[in-house]
């Protein structure tokens, strides 16, 4: 089993709302971001090894746009991040660079076609904000984007029967999921009447519970964290990991009320012109692109042409004494030293604190508080026969997928129903769906086997999927991240300020941090995490320049 660490896929509470329940439409399974992800290999060690080669300098045939005396900004990591932060900044400073310490770009973004197959192995699709299509857009990807049913129904198990969640308001008073009393607790909550807040950070089942009920958090939520983050809820902040949410509340006191605030600041600020070159996704819907999610950090790359460096390992960043940064890196052509006036960091935190601990012990010691649990991606195929005929539409499998909450006796987190959400996706007659398994509260799936995890989906997809007696499953492909997606838990917002203060106490000014862990585990919240980070990179290099 091929083994990498990762820490994307769309959250459904990231996208803003007109309504306090809308978020139910746009439920999505595990999102795991395409951050950079360095090989795991010791810090220490490369810089022993760099303590005995040769130290140069770049040639200035290298680098484009620049001379190698510095570099505008490096930005370490070519995962989803730091490739569009590249894409966004070399309009206007092509004299930058992306590095990489592994052998390709692209983070954890990882599409597979084989034998008439096409399946992800991290990140699955993405919601197609505008951001994120403008994007796509700019790689000359317009042509490409595929966008799956926004009607196709999403389902949660309970009780042995996948029962859908709601598309819109008017399914609420007859989808079978929840009791009526629990919705009438739902709605009374969301106008207000229900306990007032705590005074302190909650976790996003202590505000689940206290503002809409047990019922929505059980059946509803629970599930829902363990596709958006593979997390715990009852350590996950509510205000670091469903943000739009939870202001809803501290701005209008009340979901409801919260909302209606909104929606009357959004009809009074007038809109800046939608960029034509868009497309118009309808309804809540999801994207990927013709072949694969694999096509945008490919698109990118090939733009930034000899700026991105591969197989590139950060040994360590010192302060220059003429401002900036010096780095040095082990390379395949031996070590090279860098000059720049600024450096992003896009690799996942505990890289980060590895490489930064010389520069600002108190930093590194927030940034290796972040925990990113194990989660295995299992793509398995049956044919068309082998679903259940209740679970078939017109003789096919029609839908997104599926959530399990964990009292439901299963250990498998969700499933996507990749050859109905995307087009060309299998053979005819297979079906293929993508598992996940694993999260915060089963880390135990590193000690198993590929088939051993291969064994409990098919168990599983057996109680409400899969005929019982079909024939054993084609086993596509099976992926085990040990890092995968960080958790954002109470104090995470603090532990992340902490960290950037103590960059600032020590006077590490144009270092900055990026990747899943600050901006957002959702692959769309990476790459508008990406346009925050270009901007207030370009805005400290322009202040940098009359310095």
């Amino acid at each position: 089993m091929t083994t990498t660490p990762i820490a994307n896929h769309p959250n459904i509470f990231t996208h803003q709302s007109s309504s306090p329940l809308a978020f139910l439409n746009r439920t999505s399974f595990i999102p795991f971001s395409s951050v950079s992800k360095r090989n795991s290999v010791n810090c220490n060690g490369w810089r022993t090894r760099c303590s005995v080669a040769k130290d140069y300098t770049v040639p200035s045939s290298s680098v484009d746009g620049g001379p190698a005396a510095e570099l505008d900004c490096v930005i370490v990591g070519a995962g989803i991040s730091g490739l569009c932060i590249a894409q966004v900044m070399s309009a206007n400073y092509p004299n930058l660079m992306v590095t990489e310490a592994r052998d390709r770009a692209g983070g954890n973004i990882t599409t597979v076609e084989r034998d008439g197959y096409l399946w992800e192995e991290g990140p699955n699709s993405f919601q197609p904000s505008d951001p994120m299509l403008t994007m796509a857009v700019d790689c000359g990807l317009k042509d490409d984007l595929v966008l799956g049913d926004p009607n196709a129904p999403r389902f949660v198990l309970w009780k042995g029967k996948l029962r859908p969640v709601p598309s819109k308001l008017t399914d609420l008073p007859f989808f079978d999921l929840m009791s009526i009393p629990g919705k009438l607790r739902a709605g009374f909550g969301a106008i207000g009447l229900r306990p007032s807040p705590p005074g302190h950070e909650e976790s996003v089942e202590q505000f689940v519970r206290r503002n809409l009920g047990g019922e929505v958090f059980e059946r509803l939520i629970e599930p829902f964290c363990s596709g958006v983050y593979a997390g715990d809820p009852s350590k996950l902040s509510m205000k670091a990991a469903f943000g739009k949410v939870w202001k809803l509340e501290e701005t209008g006191g009340s979901i409801i009320g919260g909302t209606f605030k909104a929606i009357k600041e959004r009809s009074s600020t007038p809109k800046a012109p939608r960029d034509p070159r868009l497309p118009k996704p309808k309804g809540q819907t999801v994207g990927s692109f013709r072949k694969g999610l694999r096509m945008l950090p490919d698109a990118i790359s090939a733009r930034l042409g000899s700026k991105l460096k591969l197989s590139w390992k950060l040994s360590s960043i010192t302060k220059s004494e003429k401002g900036g940064y010096h780095l040095t890196y082990e390379t395949p052509e031996g070590v090279v030293s860098l000059q720049s006036r600024s450096i992003v960091m896009t690799v996942p935190s505990y890289v980060a604190s590895n490489i930064l601990r010389p520069l600002s012990v108190a930093a590194a010691d927030a940034l290796s508080n972040f925990y990113y649990p194990p989660v295995g991606a299992v793509t398995i195929s049956y044919p068309q026969e082998a679903i259940r005929d209740e679970r078939l539409v017109d003789g096919e499998l029609k839908g997104f997928g599926q959530l399990h909450p964990r009292t439901q006796g299963v250990e498998t987190l969700g499933t996507i129903y990749s050859s109905s959400l995307f087009p060309n996706r299998a053979p005819k007659g297979r079906v293929l769906l993508l598992n996940y398994i694993g999260g915060a509260k089963n880390p135990e799936i590193l000690s198993k086997t590929e088939s051993q995890l291969v064994e409990v989906v098919d168990r599983d997809l057996r109680k409400m999927l899969i005929k019982p007696k079909a024939q054993d499953p084609l086993v596509v492909g099976v992926r085990v991240w040990p890092q995968a997606i960080p958790q954002f838990l109470v104090g995470h917002l603090d532990t992340l300020s902490t960290a950037k203060a103590a960059m600032n106490d020590n006077g590490l000014e144009g270092l900055f941090l990026g990747g899943n862990y600050v901006s957002g585990v959702a692959l769309g919240r990476c790459v508008e995490g990406a346009y925050e980070v270009a901007s207030e990179v370009t805005g400290f290099l322009s202040r940098y320049a009359y310095k």
